[in-house]
């Protein structure tokens, strides 16, 4: 569960797993992403829980799997597209006390998709990505007080505290 191993293949221009106000349909997509992706695709990642937040959802480190997007920046705006998404999800820097959420890679699975050369059974197959998982001190108030979203799927159309709705 390491953010990155010592060796590990350079993190330049990591797709996006997105879970949250990012999904297609959420307001921050547009306002976001519109524009700047050239590929979207449903994704899972595995070994994670979503948590409710106020208006928006955290993702920790957990034993579920979060529902989400993976996304690809367009040609000539990743680095465009990274700093707003560290802006929006209130990043400053790795371990800084004054993160909302931390940017991490984790790998992430492509449902519907067979990799090459798998047998039948296997899973389906996973890429790196970067993630926004909810920061230390928002994990630690998370498991103690928090309401986590049993399906690992964030869905918005109702009010705070009130049932979802899809």
């Amino acid at each position: 569960m390491s953010t990155l191993d010592p060796g590990s293949p350079p993190t330049d221009e990591l797709p996006f797993f997105v879970y949250g106000t990012l999904l297609p349909g959420e307001p921050n997509h547009d306002l976001f992403l519109r524009g700047r992706t050239s590929a979207e695709r449903a994704a899972v990642l595995p070994r994670a829980l979503l948590y409710d937040g106020p208006g928006y959802p955290y993702a920790i480190d957990g034993h579920g799997r979060v529902h989400g997007t993976l996304l690809t920046a367009a040609p000539g705006v990743y680095g465009e597209l990274l700093g707003l998404l560290d802006h929006l999800e209130e990043y400053l820097g790795p371990g800084h006390p004054r993160n909302l959420y931390e940017r991490v890679v984790r790998e992430v699975e492509l449902p519907g998709e067979v990799a090459p050369g798998a047998r039948e059974g296997q899973g389906p197959p996973g890429t790196r990505a970067w993630v926004y998982l909810a920061a230390a001190a928002v994990t630690r108030s998370l498991r103690t007080s928090g309401s986590v979203i049993a399906e690992g799927r964030w869905v918005t159309g109702r009010p705070l505290g009130g049932p979802r709705t899809p």
